[in-house]
This record gives structure tokens, sequence and C-alpha cells, in this order.
């Protein structure tokens, strides 16, 4: 098994979390965002709630508490394993003490291990073990669901699984060429979004909207977005204005951008707990490397 990078842990009276960083495999370059394993012990049997920001898609398999959730139109109820396909919105989840396996699909990963278009799953979250995109998964969940199997097992069920499971792409190289293009900070438009790309205006339309689940103009707005909100949250008592993004025209753009994006304002934002994600997004950051899935290069 693959050591992890670091244990961290963080937490207050009422609760604590610990997060574990596994780098997959080099055989499996550029297809996850990381597997991850975080325990979160709530005191008095009580529950947490926060806001998950927008990502790519992902599984969480759950051994404990299991989570309540919404994003857009779509929740789920005490799900043992949880799917979730690329999103632009948040996720509020509540949950109790758990141990949980996580793993993010970047765009190559998606074109490798599922059949439909990232845009039909978009904002969209549900039982992973009912699901047909996501049920070649659920057998992972007699083995990462047991608190009695060992990280080992754990780890060698993903990988063994992620083994199997895996198939080229005949777009794998403009996939990782897009993702590459995406996620530079300079990028302005969508114009030389497709120009860097080698990609006509169409082609990139279509191949984002099968493979990462947006327009391109869409993911743009949401990097520029995620790299100032993961600023901000990593940055405690910052303000608002320090950590805007510099492709924002003006304070007006940027509460519009985050309106749409967590369904508040970033006042309101601001105001609430962020137990989970303050302490993951920190510990990412500090560990991984990024602080969260959207801003990962694919290589």
């Amino acid at each position: 098994m693959a050591e992890p990078e670091e244990v961290s842990a963080a937490g207050d009276q009422r609760f604590e979390i610990r997060s574990r960083f596994f780098a997959p495999p080099e055989e499996f370059a550029g297809c996850f965002t990381t597997f991850y394993h975080l325990d979160l012990t709530v005191a008095d049997g009580g529950t947490v709630s926060d806001h998950l920001q927008p990502e790519w898609a992902g599984i969480r398999f759950f051994a404990g508490s299991r989570p309540q959730a919404q994003l857009g139109s779509s929740s789920t109820s005490g799900p043992r394993y949880a799917a979730s396909g690329p999103s632009s919105l948040p996720t509020h989840f509540t949950i109790g003490s758990t141990r949980m396996w996580g793993i993010g699909f970047l765009p190559l990963g998606w074109s490798r291990y599922f059949d439909v278009d990232a845009g039909s799953l978009a904002n969209y979250t549900c039982d992973g073990e009912t699901h047909p995109a996501f049920a070649k998964f659920a057998h992972l969940a007699e083995v990462l669901c047991d608190p009695a199997c060992s990280d080992q097992e754990q780890f060698d069920a993903i990988v063994d699984t992620m083994r199997r499971l895996t198939r080229p792409h005949r777009d794998e190289e403009k996939i990782m060429r897009v993702h590459r293009v995406m996620v530079d900070e300079q990028l302005a438009n969508v114009a030389e979004f497709a120009e860097r790309s080698e990609l006509g205006a169409r082609n990139l339309e279509r191949l984002c909207a099968r493979h990462f689940g947006f327009t391109p103009k869409l993911l743009l707005r949401r990097q520029r977005f995620m790299r100032s909100l993961t600023s901000f949250m990593l940055h405690r008592g910052s303000k608002w204005t320090d950590v805007m993004d510099e492709h924002y025209h003006d304070q007006a753009q940027f509460t519009r951008e985050f309106r749409t994006f967590m369904g508040m304002s970033p006042s309101e934002y601001a105001a609430l707990e962020h137990p989970i994600l303050t302490s993951f997004i920190e510990a990412r950051a500090r560990i991984w490397g990024s602080p969260a899935q959207t801003l990962d290069r694919p290589d």
C-alpha cells in the first residue's frame, strides 16, 4: 500500500477530524484527485453540518454515521455508498461520527470509468449502490464500510477495482491538454481556452460536456470562484476583497458569482461555521499541495 503523505488532526470540543491522503499508483496518473480516508468523531453522539464546495465527480463509503445530503434538486438519505457527478453547486450535508473513504474522479478518470456524459450527472447526488452509472463500484462497500478491515485491505480493494475496470479512451490526450489549460490561473476567456487547447470552440464544448460536466465558460467561472473561496478559507480572518481572483472586475461581480456557486452571499457564507471543510481544506493544502479537487493539476 502507498503510505499516506501524513496524518492530520483538527477539531474543537465538539468534534475531531483526522485526514489521510493516499497517492494512487502511477498507472492511474491523471485519473483521480486522491484516495483519502477521514475519521470524524462528534461528541455526545451529535452531528455536524457543512457545505461541500463545487468539485469533480466522487464516490464515498461510510462506516458509522451515514450522511444526509442535498445537491441541487437531488438528495440522499443515509447511504453507506454515496456518489455524485461533477458539481457547480454546494452540497449541504449532515453527519455524525464516521469513518469514510473518498475517491474523486478527474475528467480523464471519468472517460475511463463511465459510459455516460458527465453533464448528464452534473449537480446530482445519489445512492451509488442503486444508480446504474455508479453501481459498478458498489461491491467496494463490503470492504470499505467494514471497520474490521485494515487500511491495507481497503486500499488494495480500491486499487484492484480501479485496475480491473479501467479502459483507455481515444480522447485521453485531448482531455489532459484541456485540463492543463483550464487550471492555468492566467487563462482569461473561452476563446483563449479553445486556442490553447488546440480545439475548435464546438469541439471544446462537446469534450467538456462529455468528460468535464460543464461548458467551457462555466468551468472557467468555477475555477475562478474556487481559487477565491479556498484562499479565503486558508487565510482565516481575511476579507473577501483580499482573496478575490484577479479576473473579477469588481466586488459586485464576485458577489453574483458567489450566489451562483454557493447559493448564498459571501457574508452569509462567512457567518456560518464550516467545521468539516475548513479543517479538510487546510489539511489537503498542507499535505497534498492543493486545497480542493477542482484546483488539482491533471499531472
